[in-house]
């Protein structure tokens, strides 16, 4: 990572119990909640800003339903008393949110992103934040994403998923980085 400002912020994207259900088929990278909460932890110990993002439908049906147990933060992406959380009810973060007002009113230019899932949710609104013209850095195993099938019938791996989102993200919406470059950034104090 080049640099990390004392006022870059750590975005948290749908760490939510409802990826804990089978429907979603075959994972990829079983240590992205436990970098998740690595990451927390460092990232609360400095004076850098933190927002969590929840995704709240209003479809009764959906996992992602108030009512229902899946909206819930997994335990290792719960946030504390007094953490922003931000409530959306599309893919990305910015729409239907006062994030990117959030972010310009503190002077925030760089973004450290993380959450699930890799190629929907975290990968679209780390495309809107490079577009948005902030400097922003993906953590890539502190993502995760699921198995899919195309419109041709053709099997694609969740990691095969995984990898090609980062593949189109890197270079061009954002850098992709690791947890421990992360982590490296925040004991240099840069």
């Amino acid at each position: 990572m080049h640099h990390l400002p004392a006022n870059a912020a750590l975005i948290s994207i749908d760490v939510q119990q409802a990826f804990d259900d089978p429907v979603w088929g075959q994972r990829n990278n079983p240590d992205a909640e436990r970098n998740i909460a690595i990451l927390l932890d460092a990232w609360r110990s400095g004076p850098r800003p933190l927002f969590h993002i929840q995704h709240r439908s209003p479809r009764p049906g959906s996992l992602f339903h108030p009512d229902r147990p899946g909206y819930r933060h997994k335990p290792e992406g719960m946030p504390l008393a007094g953490e922003p959380v931000l409530f959306k009810s599309v893919n990305s973060s910015f729409i239907g949110t006062d994030l990117e007002a959030r972010l310009r009113a503190a002077g925030i230019e760089v973004l450290v992103i993380m959450g699930l899932t890799t190629d929907h949710c975290v990968s679209t609104t780390t495309r809107m934040a490079g577009n948005f013209g902030f400097e922003t850095y993906f953590v890539g195993d502190a993502t995760a994403t699921f198995e899919r099938t195309g419109p041709d019938g053709r099997h694609f791996t969740a990691e095969d998923m995984h990898d090609t989102a980062l593949a189109s993200l890197h270079g061009e919406f954002a850098t992709v980085v690791t947890t421990r470059e992360v982590l490296a950034a925040l004991e240099k104090g840069e």
